[in-house]
């Protein structure tokens, strides 16, 4: 039996596979987890289901986006094996009862992929990434029988900036979208406006809530992840502090007393120095 996307795959050129193995060590790790899960195997994998195993996955994409984050490609080819070998748990989970296998996972993903491509496996053209990401959110909507609630099948534990993206990225797939950077921050500087009229009233909250929101609309202008962007600042803000407060101690700065404008002087120093370190 011909798969759908077999067709397309036949175009690509041999030996396109970025690996001497051809992915031959995949199937290695498939045999190796039916191992585990099969007769004479490990008891705890035989135990395992996919609401035990959930936590696990989490943690390791949490791994992952550290590794991603450190820019260490080492750890981030170890820990994509852990996510790897989350993949093949559930999948084996699932063939031992009889409703899936490995094969059955990577024919869909397969399939996806050729049909929300067609500026690679079709005749579509595309002017760049931006708009190959407002395909795929109009191909995944009509895949579904037309577009539903925006917010449709979006985790709810996704963090907030996230799925703020994801859904501004849905929006986009049917034309709702600022066209360009400018009209992004000219919004972004609109709801900040709003933001310095209600410091002082109940409708902080939801002024707040619009500039990060517009921050996001902007971020994406830019090409810029803003979940990646805030992690990156959370962590340089954290080293800056932990200098400014040796700096305080080495200066007898009581910063429970000290003026605004001195902790703030002594702040930019720490920062200037994270700058300028090699």
């Amino acid at each position: 039996m011909t798969s759908a996307g077999d067709d397309a795959l036949s175009h690509v050129p041999a030996g396109s596979v970025p690996s001497s193995q051809e992915g031959g060590r995949l199937l290695d790790l498939v045999r190796v987890m039916a191992r585990l899960r099969g007769p004479g195997g490990c008891p705890w994998d035989h135990e395992q289901t996919h609401g035990s195993l959930a936590r696990h996955l989490l943690e390791e994409t949490h791994e992952v986006l550290d590794a991603i984050d450190a820019d260490d490609e080492d750890r981030l080819r170890e820990e994509l094996g852990d996510v790897l070998l989350q993949v093949a748990f559930h999948a084996q989970i699932a063939a031992d009862d009889g409703a899936w296998d490995v094969d059955d996972v990577a024919e869909g993903i397969v399939r996806k992929l050729i049909r929300r491509h067609p500026h690679v496996f079709g005749d579509v053209e595309v002017a760049g990434a931006d708009e190959v990401l407002v395909n795929w959110e109009r191909i995944k909507a009509e895949e579904k029988g037309g577009p539903g609630h925006v917010e449709d099948d979006i985790p709810e534990t996704l963090p907030a900036l996230a799925r703020a993206a994801k859904v501004q990225r849905r929006a986009a797939g049917f034309g709702f979208e600022w066209r360009s950077v400018e009209g992004a921050l000219g919004a972004l500087k609109e709801e900040v406006v709003e933001l310095e009229s209600h410091t002082d009233d109940e409708s902080a909250e939801e002024e707040i809530g619009d500039v990060l929101f517009a921050t996001v609309a902007v971020a994406r202008r830019l090409g810029v992840d803003a979940e990646s962007a805030l992690r990156r600042t959370i962590r340089g803000f954290a080293a800056r502090y932990e200098r400014f407060r040796e700096l305080a101690v080495e200066r007898g700065v009581d910063v429970d007393r000290a003026a605004e404008e001195e902790l703030r002087a002594l702040f930019r120093e720490a920062r200037g120095e994270g700058r300028s370190a090699p």
